[in-house]
């Protein structure tokens, strides 16, 4: 069987193209642009034009898999089509494979990446050989050979047992076509604003979510979310196990073995702790997990650098929600208490910046207030094709959100500029950079 994916490149879609692949099916992709996801499957041994102009779009294919970001005017999309080849969305293809497997989904505003990786290494010790796919790259999915090449890791594992482990985005509803055995609800917040337009809209979606569960699901939950409790006023045949019941035995415990600062992780470790007792795995397996876990790609992934001979921490993360933000820069000031420390943000989608604009304003101020933060350079708005309205980027820019938060530490700069800036003037020793775009790349440059 032939399998085309269109906008291979994609964090999630990228996962599809490496299960199948193991699967021995034929496969190969198109995308718009070279990038380390790119590299990556190519480096596997997949087949990947870099045009979607239609021409490889062939008779011989059987199924096309395409990206939620593709849109339907795409040329190959419309030569599939004409062909009468059955196309199908990542969300949906996933979905497929949620019913052939006893599935462990992870879903919330907050913290799924995280959770959905120490679920997994947990199974992994365990040796219960589950397959992954997270919306991060993790370093101990892939051999030691294989980290030489690729240091950051992968978002796929290939197991051979029964579990499937995934990660559910709750953007545009997609994981309302996953049906698992258990699903982990870390929180609920307002974001994607642009699709759901009031969290109302938003807490139906979680809430029919949940309702895939079956009788003998298992849904683990924060029990101190308010908006949680608001979706599981609707009975329910399921159980509901919340993971703070955990907190009094563990949390000083896995304050004292986690590698990765912050009490949200905390939380998450939990929530993967709960899952594990589900599945019956030993505590001493499962702590000892936690303990050798060091964190995904660009979650407080760090650095050590020099900047005019001074040694200095750099340190990348992915947070780009208003709370996420917060709760990061919180937990780093938290484990460097008297450390002058840095910030680069770079603000994700014009939409999530207006809608969520007086909490990206309040969290800065907060932060700069009461020194959580020495400097803060906020650059640019990563533009999300296919996920943006013209309409919007005219209200909402970078310059404005610095000038509503009116702070003499908050600067403006360009992203090409931010360079020779830190350059000349940084002399702190923590610079964080942060946000879910391309700002990551800033780290290689310094």
């Amino acid at each position: 069987m032939k399998i085309h994916f269109i906008g291979i490149g994609g964090i999630g879609i990228s996962t599809l193209a490496q299960y199948f692949f193991r699967k021995h099916y034929i496969v190969q992709g198109s995308d718009l642009a070279k990038s380390e996801v790119t590299n990556f499957l190519q480096h596997k041994g997949i087949k990947i034009f870099f045009h979607q102009n239609g021409s490889h779009i062939t008779k011989d294919i059987d199924e096309i898999i395409y990206s939620p970001a593709v849109r339907r005017d795409n040329p190959e999309m419309k030569k599939a089509r004409k062909l009468g080849i059955p196309c199908f969305s990542y969300p949906e293809a996933l979905g497929a494979l949620t019913k052939k497997y006893f599935t462990i989904a992870i879903c919330g505003t907050h913290g799924k990446s995280t959770t959905t990786a120490m679920i997994a290494s947990i199974l992994v010790k365990a040796r219960l050989d589950p397959t992954v796919v997270v919306g991060t790259k993790i370093k101990e999915f892939l051999s030691p050979r294989e980290r030489k090449y690729f240091p950051e890791g992968t978002n796929f594992r290939m197991g051979h047992s029964k579990y499937l482990v995934i990660e559910a985005d709750e953007y545009a509803a997609s994981f309302l076509n996953y049906w698992p055995k258990i699903i982990v609800l870390t929180n609920i917040e307002e974001d994607h604003l642009d699709y759901y337009h009031d969290l109302r809209n938003l807490l139906n979606s979680f809430q029919k979510f949940i309702f895939h569960l079956s009788p003998k699901g298992v849904l683990v939950i924060n029990g101190r979310d308010k908006n949680i409790k608001k979706i599981l006023k609707k009975k329910h045949d399921f159980r509901v196990l919340d993971f703070f019941a955990l907190e009094r035995e563990y949390w000083s415990k896995l304050s004292q073995i986690l590698k990765i600062p912050g009490d949200y992780n905390i939380s998450n470790a939990l929530a993967a702790l709960k899952v594990s007792k589900l599945l019956k795995i030993p505590d001493s397996v499962a702590l000892k997990s936690l303990s050798s876990y060091k964190g995904a790609w660009r979650r407080q992934e760090i650095y050590f650098k020099k900047n005019k001979g001074k040694k200095y921490i750099l340190i990348s993360d992915y947070a780009h929600h208003p709370t996420e933000i917060e709760v990061t820069l919180r937990g780093i000031r938290k484990k460097f208490p008297h450390k002058n420390i840095w910030l680069i943000f770079q603000p994700h989608q014009y939409q999530r910046t207006f809608y969520l604009y007086k909490y990206f304003v309040n969290v800065f101020v907060r932060i700069s207030r009461e020194n959580i933060i020495n400097k803060i350079i906020i650059t640019d708005i990563y533009s999300v094709a296919g996920r943006e309205k013209e309409s919007i980027k005219k209200k909402v820019n970078s310059k404005k959100l610095v000038h509503s938060i009116n702070l003499s530490n908050v600067i403006y700069l360009p992203k090409e500029n931010i360079i020779s800036y830190v350059k000349n003037n940084f002399q702190g020793d923590i610079l964080i950079i942060m946000g879910a775009g391309n700002i990551y790349r800033l780290e290689k440059q310094l």
